[in-house]
């Protein structure tokens, strides 16, 4: 049953992706419509990012207090509605940027839920041995909800316009989120269709805190706020979504404008960065997973993160300076693929460290992934008018290098949950002389 349910959410996670990406295949389009330049395009883009990133920890907060099944379904129903109003805003409007804006970012703020409630699912029904392939499966659904993006909304712009394609998307939503609502449980032991034996084996392998343990005591901020470990993965990501959001938002445009592809030929080669990652989400999980039990959490979570990472660096380098379009797409969708390989490591690592706590940490890591977003949504733009569409992706190479550096300095086993005085004492202190806090504020 626990992987039907982390299958709803690779559902749920690529039609998150399908509400967001398609503003992008359409903005020309819209950008026709309301007469906006790419640089007021991409303020339109980073509207969802900035509102998504400000409310991860919220949302991740929100999970943990009140579960994952009611948060996700709500979430689903708000992006649905939000999606439907993006496609109703009259072409004779005045203030067409700020309302663009405002609908964008409000719908942002109702996504934020959807990976911390997602962790914090993980934490409380997937043994940590298993959480690599399970976070792979669901950003997959990254892959795959983006990648149907270029073909399925240009299809519909083509046929029935750019509206249209956001109305679909929008039903598409509201019936996963209501399927996933009378499907999923909050704990496997909730759910009547999880058999002795499987409810076991979830136990068994649950990390400290995620199986009840403190039902009441979530961690406070002021220790997340303090771990190295949170602050790597926290600035590893904002990397990570920076490289990301190059190609969820201007891949399209990119081989439309810059290097010259045709509607239909740019709809095709922009699918292929989404391809991969739904491939290598998959691999890097299952690969985390199996170098994890070989070898340990150091090298199977932290070591392959930070090696694939570094080659997203070459790929991207490389791919701006090919001349060939379509080998320079490959050689792009390639670093896309190389980037995800790390994705399912990120999400393990803080489902591990925080316990019933995940939603938030993870919540407070992917907030700086999305402001990473929102920085290229409208960074990359302004690079490439004043020095150039290579000079974009170079910047983010050299990102790629710094995000791999900082999984060197992760410890994947210091855990964030205190049970007891001599579990958090550093090593030679005193135990008369620590005091641990046995309240959490959130």
């Amino acid at each position: 049953m626990r992987w039907v349910l982390i299958f709803l959410l690779f559902i749920l996670s690529a039609v998150a992706f399908l509400d967001r990406v398609n503003i992008s295949i359409a903005g020309s389009s819209i950008a026709a419509a309301y007469h906006l330049s790419n640089v007021q395009l991409g303020t339109i883009f980073s509207a969802l990012l900035w509102g998504y990133a400000l409310f991860q920890p919220l949302g991740g907060r929100l999970a943990d207090r009140i579960g994952p099944r009611r948060v996700l379904a709500l979430g689903v129903v708000w992006w649905g509605i939000f999606t439907a109003l993006t496609a109703a805003i009259p072409a004779q409007i005045g203030s067409v940027l700020i309302t663009f804006v405002a609908i964008r970012f409000v719908l942002g703020a109702g996504e934020a839920v959807v990976y911390p409630a997602s962790n914090r699912f993980v934490a409380s029904w997937i043994p940590s041995q298993e959480r690599g392939v399970a976070n792979g499966w669901i950003f997959a659904g990254v892959g795959a909800g983006a990648g149907l993006s270029p073909p399925l909304i240009t299809y519909i712009m083509l046929h029935y316009g750019w509206r249209a394609s956001f109305w679909v998307c929008a039903g598409i939503g509201l019936v996963a989120g209501v399927v996933w609502y009378f499907a999923a449980r909050d704990t496997p032991a909730e759910h009547s269709s999880v058999s002795k034996s499987e409810l076991a084996f979830i136990q068994a392998g649950l990390t400290s805190g995620a199986n009840g343990e403190g039902a009441h005591a979530l961690i406070p901020w002021r220790r997340v706020l303090a771990s190295k470990e949170v602050l790597a993965v926290a600035a590893s990501y904002f990397c990570f979504g920076y490289v990301a959001w190059i190609f969820f938002s201007w891949f399209y445009i990119y081989l439309a404008q810059v290097r010259g592809l045709n509607l239909k030929a740019s709809a095709f080669y922009a699918m292929l960065p989404f391809i991969a990652m739904a491939v290598c989400c998959t691999v890097g999980g299952l690969a985390s997973d199996r170098l994890t039990r070989r070898y340990g959490p150091r090298l199977g979570r932290c070591v392959l993160a930070s090696v694939v990472i570094l080659a997203t660096a070459f790929f991207l380098a490389f791919g701006a300076k090919v001349e060939n379009v379509r080998l320079a797409s490959v050689v792009l969708a390639g670093g896309a693929g190389s980037l995800y390989l790390a994705q399912s490591s990120f999400w393990s690592v803080t489902a591990d460290i925080a316990g019933r706590s995940s939603g938030s940490v993870s919540g407070f890591m992917n907030m700086g992934g999305q402001i990473g977003g929102a920085v290229t949504a409208q960074l990359t733009p302004w690079i490439a008018q004043h020095f150039g569409w290579t000079a974009s992706f170079l910047v983010a190479a050299a990102l790629c290098v710094f995000g791999a550096g900082m999984w060197l300095i992760v410890d994947p086993q210091r855990s964030l949950v205190v049970k007891s005085e001599s579990e958090y004492r550093p090593e030679g202190a005193v135990a008369s002389k620590v005091v641990i806090p046995t309240s959490s504020s959130s």
